[in-house]
């Protein structure tokens, strides 16, 4: 066994500080967000709350789940995350395995056509009016249909079942009397389970993140995604049916909409901190395997 130097030693110790701080800048902000949600809203504007909560309470989630408009935009949001996701996993895979197969004619000429949308797009107005000549503006359509799939995505997964689906396993099956659309079910799908995870992750997180696209082609409020009633209780400051102005004092309006930030802040990002473990075995192998190799 070879006995670290004096240097290697150095530097183990300089990668390990690195990464405390680099944990420590991503991981902190969320702690304090957390703590301060069930935090007195008074300590937390003092700057009294720092790791610990101080004045428990929990205010803030009991305003954010008397609100109509933010239990809606949770239920939309969950609606569009999922058949968003069906809809971006089926488009995704039928375009990779084609092109993942060496016996398709034109794969390569189909490739660069994908490839080609990735620098060039038409614009956001020509794909408003696209959208809108096709009746899905203010439906749950035009949030899902023109982002059903992602050409990075696309190439992931190719080269994910190039490097790991034998072809000679596809043609005995195709030998065994099994069509194209049963090898795929059958044999290459249940192999892919870490990249369907990975693809799953990347694609619920977008639309669960995703606001601009509703912003754009949504103007009834009860299809608002969460992430606008988010955008306008954080930004906005539009918070009215939570605080109540009439019957509080203002300087506690200001302290409940202080909390209800925070718990809303919670509440938003909780399913995919909840989905995040369950996926996260497969994530490193199904990233690192379907990684872009040339």
């Amino acid at each position: 066994m070879v006995k670290d130097t004096f240097g290697d030693r150095v530097f183990d110790v300089i990668i390990h500080v690195v990464l405390g701080l680099t944990l420590l800048i991503v991981l902190y902000p969320l702690v304090f967000v957390a703590v301060a949600s069930i935090s007195d809203p008074a300590a937390v504007l003092a700057g009294e709350v720092w790791l610990f909560p101080k004045g428990f309470t929990l205010m803030g989630y009991e305003k954010v789940f008397q609100n109509g408009e933010i239990l809606n935009g949770y239920a939309n949001t969950i609606l569009y995350t999922v058949i968003g996701t069906l809809i971006n996993l089926v488009m995704t895979t039928l375009a990779a395995y084609p092109l993942a197969r060496r016996d398709f004619f034109g794969r390569n000429g189909f490739m660069a056509l994908f490839v080609f949308t990735m620098f060039f797009s038409g614009g956001l107005i020509p794909t408003y009016l696209l959208v809108k000549n096709l009746g899905m503006v203010n439906t749950m359509w035009a949030l899902v249909i023109p982002n059903a799939v992602s050409v990075w995505n696309i190439i992931i997964m190719r080269t994910f079942f190039q490097q790991n689906i034998p072809l000679e396993v596809q043609e005995s099956a195709q030998m065994d009397g099994c069509s194209n659309i049963q090898i795929l079910l059958r044999m290459v799908l249940p192999l892919s389970l870490p990249i369907l995870a990975v693809m799953t992750l990347f694609y619920s997180v977008s639309h669960w993140n995703a606001f601009f696209n509703a912003l754009i082609y949504l103007s009834d409020r009860g299809k608002y995604p969460l992430q606008l009633i988010l955008r306008e209780i954080l930004i906005q400051n539009n918070m009215n049916d939570m605080v109540q102005t009439n019957e509080e004092s203002l300087a506690k309006s200001l302290m409940q909409a202080e909390s209800i930030k925070y718990a809303v802040v919670i509440i938003a990002n909780l399913p995919v901190l909840m989905l995040y473990p369950f996926l996260q075995r497969y994530f490193v192998k199904g990233l690192t395997i379907g990684a872009v190799k040339g």
